[in-house]
């Protein structure tokens, strides 16, 4: 259930926050934002099903298909499970990864 909650938050964020300015800026097509856009949504769905990996506390940015994971894991275990999960998603040209490892607190 908390999972499913999560989910629709997140997407909910992805349709507010969207990238828009870089489409009116110039930088990517129409066709190649909403391409990227769909895959910024996978790879978050994949991280909000996945128990080891925390959708809350990593970022997904994604231009021309090149993802960019961000944020805080809590391992290293996690932050190797999602580069792997975002290398799955279908598009996905390159992941670049800038997490950073914080364990939780205690």
């Amino acid at each position: 259930m908390r999972k499913s909650i999560q989910a629709m938050w997140l997407s909910a964020a992805l349709v507010l926050g969207a990238r828009g300015c870089a489409v009116m800026d110039g930088q990517q097509s129409a066709g190649s934002y909403a391409s990227d856009s769909a895959i910024t949504a996978k790879v978050k769905a994949k991280f909000v099903e996945d128990p080891v990996v925390s959708a809350m506390r990593l970022n997904v940015d994604t231009m021309n298909g090149v993802v960019q994971l961000s944020g805080f894991a809590k391992s290293p275990e996690e932050e190797r499970r999602a580069i792997s999960l975002a290398r799955e998603v279908e598009g996905v040209k390159s992941v670049r990864d800038a997490i950073q490892i914080q364990p939780a607190a205690k």
